[in-house]
């Protein structure tokens, strides 16, 4: 059954209380964040994230990424403390368009992380993503488009490939970003790069003057 896509602009007062509202009662809507346009929901709910799995037809084997409001929301997500080289990359790129892969908290919801032991997760450097998880909690997200197609840059492209999907589409305008984020994996005993992303070539020149093997 489709349901009704409504847009709500971000700039609006009510339109954080509404999104806030809407992923409380474990909705999946769809936000701009500082790369593209993404799909959020609870992420401790295993039924809105497997509404968001339904919504994005993304394989069930892809775990799905975190977004927190700040740093401090770190610690619902991932094993504590955090890793020192993943403090030195927080302290230089977050906000931003940065997702670390780190061992994940034990109880996430198996389908937030695809019965694996690692999470990816981001501080977004967007207002309105921001303030939502601060209000509600860390976000699971994924890319606001149908898998194998194009990501979107603003709300019109989220609804054109969404609309009957998503409930609610925040129009934040269009996303400056426009690229998915660079990924690095700090799970491991060597760091790497998933995803190049808009800063993978900073990034990669930090990571090369961490010493072989070293997680610190």
């Amino acid at each position: 059954m489709e349901l009704l896509t409504e847009f709500c602009p971000a700039r609006d007062p009510g339109c954080l209380e509404e999104a806030a509202n809407r992923v409380e009662a474990g909705e999946v809507i769809a936000v701009p964040t500082d790369t593209v346009y993404g799909l959020v929901c609870r992420y401790d709910r295993e039924s809105a994230i497997l509404e968001l799995y339904r919504v994005k037809e993304r394989p069930p084997e892809k775990a799905l990424p975190v977004l927190v409001g700040e740093v401090a929301q770190l610690a619902a997500v991932a094993q504590t403390p955090i890793p020192p080289l993943a403090q030195r990359l927080i302290r230089r790129h977050w906000p931003g368009p940065l997702s670390l892969v780190l061992e994940a908290r034990p109880g996430l919801p198996s389908a937030l992380t695809a019965g694996g032991e690692t999470v990816a997760v981001r501080l977004p450097d967007h207002p309105f993503v921001r303030d939502l998880a601060r209000r509600v909690g860390p976000l699971a997200s994924s890319s606001a488009n149908r898998s194998g197609a194009g990501e979107c840059r603003s709300a019109r492209e989220v609804y054109e490939q969404l609309a009957g999907r998503v409930p609610l589409i925040v129009d934040g305008g269009v996303a400056p970003g426009g690229q998915a984020s660079t990924v690095v994996d700090l799970s491991g005993v060597r760091p790497r790069i998933l995803r190049e992303g808009p800063i993978g070539e900073a990034v990669r020149a930090e990571l090369a003057q961490v010493a072989p093997g070293s997680r610190a």
